[in-house]
């Protein structure tokens, strides 16, 4: 009767972690700020002549539209060489790339940056503001850039931004990586310390394979359709409680730097996902798990 009822309590409290993250959840509409001022979904895709439909084809690209209908100028990107955070040199898609869409920087860099990109795509319907309400642990800072190229710094110095491309490969092994595998551009999460991220944590980060390598592109960390919500499916990839967590900046993972709970260690799990040298797991500390 006592093992029971205390095996019920543990349901409840399960039940009530899960119930506590869906009620944190911010109440709006989770494409959020790619809502683009009640324009949704054809602000970024236009089904009808791309960016020519959308009246954005600054450039005159004549291969506007052709890769996933999009509707935003990509014109004055192709071949555009950024050289980003750590030296890496990366050389965006050309427009052959863009209308074979067999790269994937294309969709899930290049078009991204027409309208996060405050340097070459000088078109874009970007104001370098942030649209969320950012909790008082972000300070008075209320105002985050987000032009990648002339966000402060300078325009065209990429040097302050997290390396994305081809080259910005993701590797296993190593002082600063987790003890995985990587198979034909695939992590997988395998080794003593990594899967025990898993369980504390997850691996909800999606790089992308090319040449048998794993790249990091914008896609990577961030789902663009979805703004403030997670869902998360306690399984290989999660160790956590099934439900929704709440998240910011459109990234894949519970991220939630307003949490309450005092250690709140979620933010850093979530970066942990790729820099595995400097997680709990890696450095002895195994039992620490993710606290909300």
């Amino acid at each position: 009767m006592k093992k029971s009822f205390i095996v019920t309590l543990m349901i409840l409290a399960l039940a009530s972690f899960a119930a506590a993250q869906i009620g944190a959840v911010a109440s709006q509409d989770v494409l959020g700020a790619h809502l683009n001022y009640g324009r949704g979904c054809a602000a970024c895709h236009a089904p009808h002549s791309g960016a020519w439909g959308n009246g954005a084809n600054k450039s005159g690209d004549t291969a506007a539209g052709q890769s996933i209908l999009w509707g935003q100028d990509v014109g004055n990107l192709y071949g555009q060489q950024i050289t980003v955070a750590g030296g890496r040199i990366e050389v965006l898609p050309s427009q052959a790339d863009f209308i074979a869409d067999t790269k994937p920087d294309v969709n899930g860099l290049l078009t991204c940056l027409s309208c996060h990109d405050g340097n070459w795509a000088e078109g874009a319907m970007m104001k370098d503001k942030v649209y969320e309400t950012l909790p008082g642990t972000y300070g008075t800072w209320n105002n985050i850039p987000t032009l990648l190229g002339n966000d402060g710094d300078g325009a065209g110095n990429y040097l302050a931004n997290h390396p994305v491309g081809l080259n910005a490969t993701v590797s296993c092994g190593g002082q600063w990586n987790w003890d995985c595998t990587e198979v034909n551009g695939v992590i997988n999460m395998n080794g003593t310390n990594s899967a025990q991220f898993v369980k504390n944590y997850g691996f909800f980060v999606s790089p992308a394979a090319y040449s048998n390598t794993a790249v990091v592109v914008c896609t990577t960390c961030h789902n663009q359709h979805i703004m403030n919500v997670v869902k998360v499916t306690n399984g290989p990839k999660s160790g956590l409680t099934s439900g929704y967590y709440s998240t910011m900046f459109f990234l894949v993972g519970p991220y939630n730097p307003g949490s309450g709970t005092a250690g709140s260690n979620q933010t850093a799990q979530f970066c942990r996902q790729c820099h595995g040298g400097e997680a709990n797991e890696s450095n002895g500390q195994p039992q620490i798990g993710t606290t909300f």
